[in-house]
Order: structure tokens, then C-alpha cells, then sequence
């Protein structure tokens, strides 16, 4: 029987565990932000946010108080750095934002759920420098523009993806050989939807994290070891059979 060739085009899916050992908490493991206090996710829906100045205001004291201002990448991040810079990546999709692949000089990150670094109007679609916003020392900082409601860019439940970030993301999917789904619970969908996408297309599935996950019965590989071990392990397996 012969070996299966060594996969020529990767494209990573990243989530929450990826960050966790750069003192960014996840959410839903043990120790995870919607764990420990569940009416975090308040701040996280779409409808509450808009409803709720309270909701609002807390809100607003996170993203100034949030780990990502001070946090330096892994060695998770720094493994699809080189991942990158040996010609196999496609692309490195990401659930996350809070900017560490890009820290850490990742430049093919397409950032599925936004970024925490800028502020977007939700009234008149204005966007700003999250730290122009934050400088302002208000706390529930209207939009300067039309007066409106701002938030993260980021994309809370209840909101949509935005399309062509979307479309980018499953033509990523759809054209690699290897999918690696890293430090994400594959259950908040279209994200997860990737892995489908990739299955479908023919490529190989490799999952990476620590708690179980609805693909896992679909993957090639399933890895439950630390992300800091497994990742730079893996990417070194990838490098050394393309030759």
C-alpha cells in the first residue's frame, strides 16, 4: 500500500485555545470565561448589548481591562509562522481577535469574528482605533459621527458574518489538502461549517484540543495534547515530509 502523499496546501482554523497559553482565557473550558461567570455572555449577544446599557458599560470595561493590549504570542502562533514561511500554508483562519497571529508575523489571517482593536458604529458603520475610543474615558462611548451605539468589530451571536470575509474563509477550506482545527470547539457555526467544507472538498481533517469535539469522528488525527507541544510537533512532522 502505498504511503499517502504529504499534504502541499494547509489552511489552519484557529480558536480560543490557541491563546490561552499567552494569558488569554478561553470560554468555554474549565477555567473559561463563560465557565466561571455566565452572564459574560450577555456582553457577547447582539441583542442584549443593544437593549441593556448596563450590558453596554461592562462591556466597555473589559475591552479596556482585555489581556490582548499586553499579551505576546505562543509558541502555538509562532509554529504557523513557520508553518507560513515554508510555502504550505493556504491560509490561517481564525475565531479569534485579539491580533497574536498577526503579533506574531503570521501576514495570511483571515479574521473570521473581527478584531478587538477597532470600534465600529453599529448606526452609521463608522469604524475607529479601539484606542481612540477607549482614550475618551467614557463609559458608554456614543459614536462621535451620528451619536449611535459603537461596539467592538468584532461579530457578536446574533450578528452575521461579514460575506466576503466568509467567502474568503470557505474558498480557503475548499482549496486546501490539510485542514487543522486548533484550540476551537467546532460547535459555533459557520466557523465549524469549515470543516465540512474541506471533508467535502477531499482534504484530510487534523484537530487539535483538549476537550472533544462534534468532528472529531470525522478527522484523520485527533490530538488532546497541550497546543504549546502538539502544534510546533506537528508543523515540524509537515515541514520535514515535504522535503
Amino acid at each position: 500500500m502505498n504511503e499517502p502523499a504529504p499534504p502541499t496546501s494547509v489552511t489552519v482554523l484557529t480558536g480560543a485555545g490557541i491563546s490561552t497559553d499567552s494569558g488569554i482565557p478561553d470560554f468555554r473550558g474549565p477555567q473559561g470565561v463563560w465557565t466561571k461567570d455566565p452572564a459574560a455572555q450577555a456582553m457577547v449577544s447582539i441583542d442584549s448589548y443593544l437593549a441593556d446599557p448596563q450590558v453596554r458599560r461592562r462591556a466597555w470595561q473589559a475591552r479596556r481591562d482585555h489581556p490582548a493590549w499586553s499579551a505576546e504570542p505562543n509558541a502555538g502562533h509562532r509554529a504557523l509562522v513557520l508553518l507560513e514561511r515554508s510555502g504550505l500554508l493556504r491560509s490561517l483562519v481564525t475565531q479569534n481577535i485579539d491580533g497574536l497571529h498577526q503579533k506574531a508575523g503570521s501576514t495570511r489571517v483571515i479574521e473570521l469574528h473581527g478584531t478587538i482593536f477597532e470600534v465600529e458604529c453599529l448606526s452609521c458603520g463608522l469604524v475607529t482605533p479601539m484606542r481612540e475610543v477607549l482614550d475618551r474615558q467614557e463609559p458608554d462611548p456614543p459614536c462621535l459621527r451620528c451619536g449611535g451605539i459603537q461596539k467592538a468589530n468584532t461579530i457578536s451571536f446574533g450578528q452575521s458574518l461579514k460575506e466576503e470575509v466568509l467567502r474568503e474563509a470557505v474558498t480557503a477550506a475548499r482549496e486546501c489538502d490539510l485542514f487543522l482545527a486548533v484550540g476551537t470547539s467546532l460547535t459555533v457555526q459557520p466557523a465549524a461549517g469549515l470543516c465540512g467544507e474541506a471533508l467535502d472538498a477531499g482534504a484530510a481533517l487534523v484537530v487539535i484540543n483538549a476537550q472533544p469535539t462534534p468532528y472529531d469522528a470525522f478527522a484523520d488525527l485527533v490530538i488532546d495534547r497541550p497546543i504549546g507541544e502538539a502544534l510546533p510537533a506537528l508543523v515540524r512532522e509537515l515541514i520535514d515530509a515535504r522535503g
